[in-house]
């Protein structure tokens, strides 16, 4: 019995111990499960981009194209001598940006649209079944590549501007500084296209998860990015100043202006926060969409 009353002594004590030890992993699996599932799902979407050949292809097409619409911008405008050029030299200069969001949009979108079409975004969601940090990991690596593509744009924008301007009557000596990033508005200018362009790739994927077909999420994309600086000339002086107000290209390409800052509808930085809030809602309507919907 006394043999039996230690075996069962010890059973217990081993029993509780095994317990312990089995609440204390379980404990420490859900502090670091979270930041854990995040690196690797981070590390999945990095995968998925850097071995196909087409986001790197438009990224370099988005530093080209803003780069060289920049130039021919810069190149196109003359200011002759005796002449009062009221020119914005630094927006001049990021002309590009305009055309350069247009590649990003595309690139934005195929980042989830081109999973949905190819029915992989069933072996995402099953490998890494928790669909916010799945968008979460899209947009973090996406808003990178696109930071990264952007300053390159941007730097060699200012750069033909800076060699170019100067050459067609805009000289130091009349009143046109060279373009240079040591100057406050011109780095707010540049700094802000840069982000500018990363909020345009957050939107277009906010819209693209919660439509899912590629075509239709350009076609919607692209009409909010043109559509607002058509129309609004077309209306009347109050209108159109609520339009260049609410409308995320509009509001957000002031953050280029360096001149005339008190005619704007809206503060540079002022109108960058209404396309931060057009990006977050487009988001959250996208997460929405992906946690309560079929893959």
């Amino acid at each position: 019995m006394s043999a039996l009353k230690g075996r069962g002594t010890d059973w217990t004590q081993e029993r509780g111990t095994s317990d312990e030890g089995r609440r204390c992993g379980e404990a420490g699996r859900g502090r670091w499960a979270g930041p854990r599932r995040g690196r690797e799902t981070l590390h999945a979407e990095w995968t998925k981009l850097r071995t196909v050949t087409g986001p790197a292809w438009l990224l370099i097409a988005t530093v080209a194209a803003t780069v060289a619409i920049s130039a021919a911008a810069s190149a196109a405008v003359r200011c002759p001598s005796g002449i009062a050029c009221p020119v914005d030299t630094a927006k001049l200069s990021l002309t590009g940006i305009q055309f350069g969001q247009a590649v990003v949009a595309i690139l934005a979108v195929l980042v989830i649209s081109g999973e949905y079409s190819t029915g992989m975004i069933r072996t995402t969601l099953t490998a890494m079944p928790h669909r916010v940090t799945v968008l979460g990991a899209k947009a973090a690596i996406l808003s990178g590549l696109v930071l990264a593509a952007g300053s390159l744009a941007v730097l060699g924008s200012v750069l033909t501007g800076r060699l170019i301007l100067p050459g067609h009557g805009f000289t130091a000596a009349r009143g046109f500084p060279p373009l240079s990033l040591a100057d406050g508005p011109v780095l707010r200018a540049a700094a802000g296209s840069v982000l500018y362009l990363a909020l345009i790739a957050l939107l277009t994927l906010g819209i693209a998860t919660a439509v899912r077909e590629p075509a239709v999420a350009i076609g919607i994309v692209l009409s909010l990015l043109y559509l607002a600086p058509i129309i609004a000339p077309l209306l009347n002086q109050h209108w159109e100043r609520h339009v260049e107000q609410i409308a995320p290209t509009t509001a957000g390409l002031t953050i280029q202006a360096t001149t005339g800052l008190r005619s704007l509808a809206i503060s540079p930085w002022g109108g960058l926060g209404v396309l931060a809030a057009w990006a977050a809602a487009a988001l959250l309507a996208g997460g929405l969409a992906l946690r309560l919907r079929d893959a």
